[in-house]
């Protein structure tokens, strides 16, 4: 008999202080910028970076970052994207790694582990009830939007209530499980239905598929940047961000995600994976709308000036004039976090063969052995 793992909140909530929100002050908006006008202010400015691992090639002293446009500059009214100041970051790291344990722990024992957890039940039931994979994928691609979007949408009315470190662990629970087991699922399935072209052995294509892949995630979102937020450790906010990639794309994730659905169905060209991406885009679409509501929400007039100089589409804001890229633009883009994605994405690269086989072991312990409290409702 199964053994069921319950209280999820048990082995969080140690790891959280748990805080109410707290308001930050909202700036004044500033003039948008005429054509062809420069930000002021662009010149001299210190680097973003300082101290740590990457010291030597991003300290304050290189010359090749001394000069960073920042937030601090000219007329901006947003945040600047991407700052990493290994100086102010030294404490806190214990917290961080604690409460990232808890939830990973959390999430391996109640979700993950066929034995304890109902990640398997879940995929089982939609399997019975959904026909064939095709109607899996959908069931996760309405599933999931509703699930992270709409707890999103509730934010700036759960966060008075629970304060926002518990909203975001909450968050946290409801999303994470259904990413897994989505993520797996189309790993598992991939190669189902119709399969119109398969790159996986042409060279050229994996090439491709790699390369779009790679750059993809450096359009993640600035946010996730932020790891003790992220991680409830310090208090999630919602950030106005404008420079580096927000100058490209307001919504890089969504830009991001376009890339990685194209390079996967470049490898792989069945009505499944086709559904799939059409499904992951599609959300992301939504996002771009639902974002801009939240950040308008939050911000008021702020966003506003933001919005005006900035595009959805990359690069178009750029090239209609209203967004104006200051000098040595470039610098914007060399910061720590890059760099730490530039390893994670390689290894995750190099760790393929791995969640290949941890998707297929999932796939092979699917099924409903008995045993748990809320077995009724996978019956």
């Amino acid at each position: 008999m199964r053994r069921r793992w319950a209280g999820l909140a048990g082995l969080t909530t140690a790891a959280f202080g748990f805080v109410g929100p707290r308001v930050s002050p909202c700036v004044a908006p500033r003039r948008l910028r005429l054509r062809g006008e420069p930000d002021p202010g662009f010149e001299g400015l210190e680097a973003t970076e300082s101290g740590g691992p990457l010291g030597v090639l991003l300290s304050r002293s290189n010359p090749l970052v001394s000069s960073v446009a920042s937030a601090a500059a000219g007329d901006l009214v947003g945040e600047d994207a991407a700052v990493f100041d290994y100086a102010s970051q030294t404490a806190g790291w214990a917290a961080f790694a604690a409460a990232v344990g808890a939830i990973l722990s959390a999430l391996a024992v109640l979700w993950i582990n066929p034995s304890t957890g109902y990640g398997d039940d879940f995929v089982a039931w939609l399997e019975a009830h959904c026909g064939n994979s095709h109607g899996v994928t959908l069931a996760f691609g309405l599933l999931f939007p509703l699930v992270h979007s709409g707890l999103a949408a509730l934010r700036s009315s759960a966060e008075p209530l629970v304060g926002a470190r518990a909203w975001r662990v909450l968050f946290a629970s409801a999303s994470l499980p259904l990413a897994y087991s989505w993520l797996a699922y189309f790993i598992n399935h991939a190669h189902d239905g119709l399969v119109f072209w398969d790159g996986e052995s042409v060279a050229a294509a994996h090439a491709l598929a790699w390369g779009a892949s790679f750059v993809s995630f450096f359009f993640l979102y600035p946010t996730v940047f932020n790891l003790k937020e992220v991680a409830a450790v310090e208090r999630p906010k919602v950030h106005l961000w404008e420079t580096g990639v927000m100058r490209i794309t307001r919504h890089p994730q969504a830009t991001g995600q376009c890339l990685w659905s194209a390079a996967h169905l470049a490898m792989v060209g069945s009505t499944f994976t086709l559904l799939t991406m059409a499904l992951l885009v599609g959300h992301h679409a939504f996002a771009v709308w639902h974002g801009d509501r939240r950040l308008a929400a939050a911000h008021g007039a702020d966003f506003e000036y933001v919005r005006d100089r900035t595009s959805v589409w990359p690069f178009a804001a750029i090239l209609d004039g209203r967004q104006v890229l200051p000098p040595n633009y470039w610098k914007e883009l060399v910061r720590a976090p890059y760099a730490l994605i530039a390893v994670g994405t390689l290894g995750a690269y190099a760790a393929h063969p791995y969640m290949q086989a941890g998707a297929a072991l999932a796939q092979a312990n699917v099924g409903l052995p008995p045993g748990g409290l809320p077995d009724g409702l996978f019956a």
